[in-house]
């Protein structure tokens, strides 16, 4: 992907002779979703389609980005598509479908309780794969934590008997409180699960796939997906669809908008105060 970025870019020097901020932010953009392809182990430009374009400017969305970031993003890829489309690079232009006008600020899907309470019923228990993924989603309800913060949490950042994880992102830290349901699930894989499934014991990460390895966004999401069908929970459910849910809960018990915002790591508590305004 790199090569086609980089004549991209020539193109807009030459051909198009695009002012330098430009083509600045068309490097900018494009270096973070091919950064982003890379992480879903999409190597090669003719396999990204268009679900993996909405699930970038999904994941922009999760991360806090602003409708204008997530726009210009959106506006990027789809002029290098267009031009890997128009230079017969790629047989079929995977951002045609997706609209410019379709990007805005939705308010956030929160589950009501008992949705919450009924998923957390379905991952079967006699299973190891069961008690990771109750493990996985517990956590993400009890914390609020992004899906990527989840999959790269490492063991040695969470303390059941004090009862809390540290997440890490961009040298900053936040201490998240997790409650006795989470704690018992966290537990219970460690102590019965984390082992069996673990191949190198340098392996540091959390939660582990069956290879040992620790797991992908992708895999993550479709995991939390078989067990929403399986609850017949109708609507679309991320994994972004808990912490929206998280917050609006403890909102809505009580919690101080302030606390809210610095567990769930927003700048901006205009951002957490959307969460008042859902009614669930």
């Amino acid at each position: 992907m790199k090569q086609h970025l980089q004549d991209f870019i020539h193109y807009l020097k030459v051909d198009k002779m695009s002012a330098n901020n430009t083509i600045q932010s068309y490097e900018r953009d494009l270096n973070c979703f091919i950064r982003y392809a890379n992480s879903i182990e999409v190597k090669d430009i003719a396999n990204v389609d268009t679900d993996i374009i909405k699930s970038y400017l999904l994941y922009l969305e999760e991360n806090d980005k602003s409708v204008a970031t997530v726009t210009r993003n959106l506006a990027s890829i789809k002029s290098f598509f267009r031009y890997l489309f128009t230079t017969d690079k790629i047989e079929t232009n995977a951002s045609a479908e997706i609209s410019l006008k379709k990007v805005e600020r939705k308010t956030p899907r929160v589950l009501t309780e008992d949705e919450i309470r009924l998923l957390l019923l379905q991952p079967d228990l006699d299973t190891n794969k069961g008690i990771r993924d109750k493990a996985m989603i517990e956590l993400l309800y009890a914390t609020g934590i992004r899906v990527s913060e989840l999959i790269t949490l490492n063991i040695c950042d969470v303390n059941l008997k004090q009862g809390f994880i540290v997440c890490r992102e961009n040298s900053k830290e936040r201490r998240i409180p997790i409650g006795p349901s989470a704690i018992d699930a966290i537990e219970l894989y460690i102590k019965n699960t984390r082992t069996d499934l673990l191949v190198d014991a340098s392996e540091g990460v959390l939660f582990l796939n069956f290879n040992g390895k620790g797991l992908t966004r992708q895999g993550f999401w479709k995991i939390l997906k078989k067990y929403v069908d399986k609850a017949g929970i109708d609507g679309d459910v991320t994994p972004h669809t808990l912490r929206h849910s998280f917050a609006n809960h403890l909102l809505k018990h009580g919690a101080s908008l302030k606390s809210v915002q610095q567990m769930l790591g927003h700048v901006d508590i205009n951002t957490t105060q959307l969460y008042l305004e859902i009614d669930r």
